[in-house]
């Protein structure tokens, strides 16, 4: 086996490990970090099953961003939307037989790649064009976008102009699985875009990409709006003084 191959083996492992750790330890930090005063986002919901709802609209349809902005949430969800086709498209790589249901998403995640980059490249724009978000944005959010645009770009550019051998690729992939490892073929558009997918994985739990894991630790979507019903309380708060804290 050559070594690219062996070299962009430990690469995923090491991408694998970072991306699985780190989100853990932040959703473990999210998770217990105080919340010390009931401050939901009005007008929100007073009952466990209207913030769940409030959720779900928020996750599927990014309620709050369509209120704010329409360009911004129309980018924003074609990104997200197109994403997720595009991942589950992927997922053909690693499992062996593939799914009935993932064989019939072929097609639209071919499609959804497309979708994928009009949306970074709106959100781009906007981050160019308009000067309030020109203001607040800083070097890595242009570096993210350019991340991501990356990828979907070579992704699109190895199934329409300078193909690859994906048996090839699978067989790496599930290799990698049952720590068998397998020759890569040495295609340099290959080669980048699994270097900048895997640039992604050990950038992701430090980004503000980890918006995703972070959304549903957020106090102002999680709370319910029943201050008058009952008294917030936060479990530090409840706990008996150890004389630890001046």
């Amino acid at each position: 086996m050559s070594l690219v191959s062996i070299l962009y083996a430990l690469l995923f492992y090491f991408a694998a490990a970072v991306l699985c750790v780190g989100i853990l330890l932040r959703i473990r930090l999210y998770a217990h970090t105080p919340q010390p005063l009931k401050i939901p986002t009005t007008p929100a919901p007073a009952t466990r099953a209207g913030v769940v709802m409030r959720m779900v609209r928020e996750v599927v349809f990014f309620q709050s961003l369509f209120k704010g902005c329409k360009w911004t949430w129309l980018f924003g969800w074609i990104f997200h939307f197109a994403l997720l086709l595009v991942l589950i498209r992927h997922l053909r790589y690693f499992i062996e037989p593939i799914w009935a249901w993932i064989v019939i998403m072929q097609p639209w995640g071919v499609y959804a790649g497309f979708a994928m980059l009009a949306g970074l490249a709106g959100l781009w724009i906007r981050r160019i064009a308009v000067d309030r978000v020109r203001y607040i944005s800083t070097p890595s959010d242009h570096l993210m976008l350019l991340l991501l645009i990356g990828i979907a770009g070579s992704g699109l550019l190895m199934k329409y102009v300078w193909p690859t051998d994906i048996i090839a690729l699978k067989v790496f992939f599930l290799g990698l699985l049952s720590f068998d490892w397998q020759p890569l073929a040495p295609d340099p558009l290959l080669l980048l875009h699994l270097a900048l997918t895997a640039t992604l994985m050990i950038v992701f739990p430090f980004s503000k990409l980890l918006h995703a894991p972070g959304f549903f630790f957020s106090p102002t979507r999680n709370q319910t709006d029943n201050p008058r019903e009952r008294r917030h309380l936060n479990t530090w708060a409840t706990e008996p003084d150890t004389g630890s804290r001046p």
